[in-house]
């Protein structure tokens, strides 16, 4: 995984906004205003997406290398480390889960007509 392929991955994503909202290396994708990824440009090691509780813990006790969220609720975020033993098709579907647990808590009439759709 490299920081490139995670960017334009997650910019593809319909209303996708990127931003360095805290700091010069901090680098955060929103949907309509709301979080679900941070990195670090500077020193790209891993990335922190939402995640399912439960899902959160069976990943974290299935790959060493997915940890409780850095600096986020240890609940609702992992930190998925660049260096493990998943694939790209992998941390592509977790960014996908985090994207779409975000936007389920988007009420209907803030989406544009693109994005009113049924989870």
């Amino acid at each position: 995984m490299n920081l490139e392929e995670i960017r334009r991955y997650c910019i593809s994503k319909p209303e996708v906004t990127e931003e360095f909202p805290f700091d010069s290396s901090t680098l955060v994708f929103k949907i309509f205003g709301k979080i679900f990824l941070l990195t670090d440009v500077d020193h790209f090691e891993s990335i922190n997406v939402k995640c399912d509780p439960e899902k959160s813990i069976e990943l974290r006790e299935k790959f060493d290398t997915i940890l409780p969220g850095f600096h986020m609720n240890k609940k609702h975020w992992i930190t998925v480390k660049s260096v493990g033993p998943y694939f790209n098709k992998d941390i592509f579907s977790w960014i996908d889960h985090s994207y779409e647990l975000v936007l389920k808590k988007i009420p209907a009439k803030d989406r544009t007509a693109s994005q009113k759709f049924q989870f």
